[in-house]
Parts: structure tokens; C-alpha cells; sequence
């Protein structure tokens, strides 16, 4: 029936969104191998204008995974709600998290293990609470939402209000204010979010053997996507360039995913059917996600010693010793400062990468 097409739908989305969630995760980690080897080799570093990267697999190899995971990130939209998709892309810095304390030999503190618990707990939330409408199956039904004058005036208000955080903001805070560019990104990507909900639609049309390629829409969502997209990594690199890669990737993640789930509920109405539980579990199991990301970045470099532990979970207390004569010896690597301070430097500049 219609309900078990709909949940096979919705699983074949959910899949989809997950896997795609581990290929980027893992891509950040290949890439950054990938650098570090170069940089042992001797070779000119991609943030000094290096190129030797190209020559390196496990760069090309990260690549390929980014791909495959965009990809992946794509079609799921074609098969599940916005509101589903969009906040699961949060999986990919918790999986990138772990697979560099694995591979990177970057220690993940407590507060790091406890925002990975957590945003695995949102994700779960999320999910149980999803919407399960898939209001739209067909390019016509899309673009009688596109006409619909709700989306229309969200629309021209996003666009006004980018316009004036480009050309106004951007120049007098940009360099000092996150939130500017970050903003940008969001509110132009909850419209290319849209887009590649549209064209999801119509691939899958096209492979149905409908006649889609003579229909304008296609087309006309195919070009803003692009467009959209430019926008989107100008100046999501820009706030990488000015800020931590730690600041800028939680704010980004929470307006990005606001941004869209307004834009779902606008254009979608997929809310409408939600019973109010629902749409309450929704958003608990978003800022459950959202409170996890930030633990795992906000506190990334803060050295976490065992003395913050309360005095019956303190290893060491039962013997004589003076406390922590040990402590240099069970730090991770993390804490210790590094000693040559420009390989603090090119290191977290080749985070921001």
C-alpha cells in the first residue's frame, strides 16, 4: 500500500543519509592524512599555495569519499523529508571526530565523547519523530509549492536579507562578526536545500521515463542550485578563513539546519500532518544534536585534566604518592603544548582547510 511505499521510502532516505554522513566524515580524515604525509615529505603545504597534494592517493582518495557522500546526501533528499536529511548531516563531524582520534592520533577529551553520545541520541530522536508525509512525488506538485505565495514572500525575504548581509554587514562586520557570512551560507542554503529536493524528484522522473527534460522547472532549479552552492562555499570559506574551523562549524551547522527546516515547513507543510509530539520530539532531538556538536567542538582543545574528575573517581588516590606526580606521563598528546610554536600554527591552519 501507499504507507509501506512511504516507509520504504523513508528507510531508502534514511540510508542514504547516514552512509553519506560516513563517506564526508571519513573524506576530512583522508584529506588530512593525505596532507600530513606531504608535510613530512618536505613538500610545500597546500595553505603556503603547494599543489603537491594532487600527486598524493590519499588526498584523491578523500576526495572521491566527499563525492560519493554529497552524492549519497543528494539522492537521499529525493527519498525523505528535508527535516530528516538536513540535521543527520551533524553525523559527519561526529564520525570525522572519531575516525581522527582513531587515524590522526588526535585524542578526543571527555567532552568530545560525551557530544558524540549526545548527538547520536538526537539523531535517534529525530528520527523516531520524522515526518512520514512525502508531500511531493511529481514536478507539477513542486512547482505548484514553488507558486504557493508563502514560499514566495520566504523567498524574497531570504534573498533581501542576504543581499544586505553581503553588502552592507558584510564590509563593516564581516571580519569581525561570525554570524555574517555564516548567516549567507544558511539562508541561501535552505533554498538550495530546495533545489536539490526538486531535481531529486526529477531524476527520479527521468528514470520513471517521464519526459522531464522538456519541462522548464528542471532547468530553472538546476541553475539557482548552482548558483546557490557558489554562494554557499564563498562565504562559508571566507568565515573558515577569518575563524575556528571550532566556532564557525556548530553555528553554521545550527543555522544551516533552522534555516532549512523553516524553509521545509514553508514550502513542504511538513509539519501539517505532525501530531504535536511529534514536532515536539523533532526539535528536542535537534537541539539534543545540537548540544552535542557544540561539547565536541567548543571544548576540542581544552585539556581536560583528571583532577576535574569528583575524589572517588580519581585513579591515583589510594597510594601515598603526592597527587599527579604521575600526571605528565598519562597525559594525552593533546595536552602537551607543542614546543616549535609555527607547527601549532601551519597545524590548525591546515585544519581550517
Amino acid at each position: 500500500g501507499p504507507c509501506g511505499a512511504m516507509r520504504a521510502g523513508l528507510g531508502a532516505g534514511l540510508a542514504l543519509a547516514l552512509a553519506s554522513s560516513a563517506f564526508i566524515g571519513a573524506s576530512f580524515v583522508l584529506k588530512k592524512k593525505g596532507l600530513l604525509r606531504l608535510c613530512r615529505r618536505g613538500r610545500a603545504r597546500a595553505g603556503q599555495g603547494g599543489h603537491a597534494y594532487l600527486r598524493e592517493w590519499l588526498w584523491w582518495a578523500g576526495l572521491l569519499c566527499m563525492g560519493v557522500g554529497e552524492a549519497a546526501n543528494f539522492a537521499a533528499y529525493a527519498f525523505a523529508p528535508a527535516t530528516l536529511v538536513t540535521p543527520l548531516g551533524a553525523l559527519s563531524v561526529l564520525v570525522s571526530a572519531v575516525l581522527s582520534s582513531t587515524f590522526l592520533n588526535e585524542q578526543l577529551n571527555v567532552h568530545g565523547k560525551i557530544g558524540c553520545i549526545l548527538s547520536i541520541l538526537g539523531s535517534t530522536v529525530m528520527v523516531i519523530h520524522a515526518p512520514q508525509e512525502e508531500e511531493v512525488s511529481s514536478l507539477e506538485s513542486m512547482a505548484e509549492k514553488l507558486k504557493d505565495p508563502g514560499f514566495i514572500v520566504f523567498a524574497v525575504c531570504v534573498l533581501v536579507s542576504s543581499l544586505l548581509l553581503i553588502f552592507v554587514a558584510g564590509p563593516r562586520y564581516g571580519q569581525s562578526n561570525v554570524l555574517v557570512y555564516v548567516l549567507v551560507c544558511s539562508a541561501i542554503g535552505s533554498l538550495s536545500v530546495s533545489c536539490v529536493k526538486g531535481l531529486g524528484i526529477a531524476l527520479k522522473e527521468l528514470f520513471s521515463g517521464k519526459p522531464v527534460l522538456k519541462e522548464p522547472l528542471g532547468w530553472v532549479l538546476l541553475v539557482c542550485l548552482v548558483i546557490c552552492i557558489s554562494i554557499q562555499i564563498n562565504y562559508l570559506n571566507k568565515a573558515l578563513d577569518i575563524f575556528n574551523t571550532s566556532v564557525v562549524t556548530p553555528i553554521y551547522y545550527v543555522l544551516f539546519t533552522t534555516a532549512v527546516m523553516t524553509c521545509s515547513t514553508i514550502l513542504f507543510k511538513e509539519w501539517q500532518h505532525m501530531v504535536l509530539d511529534n514536532v515536539v520530539g523533532s526539535i528536542s532531538g535537534f537541539l539534543t544534536i545540537v548540544s552535542g556538536i557544540f561539547l565536541l567542538h567548543a571544548f576540542r582543545d581544552v585539556p581536560f585534566t583528571p583532577n576535574l574528575l569528583p575524589l572517588f573517581l580519581q585513579p591515583g588516590r589510594t597510594d601515598l604518592h603526592p597527587p599527579w606526580s604521575s600526571a605528565d606521563r598519562h597525559q594525552s598528546c593533546q595536552h602537551q603544548p607543542l614546543l616549535p610554536s609555527e607547527e601549532k600554527g601551519s597545524q590548525s591552519a591546515e585544519e581550517e582547510k
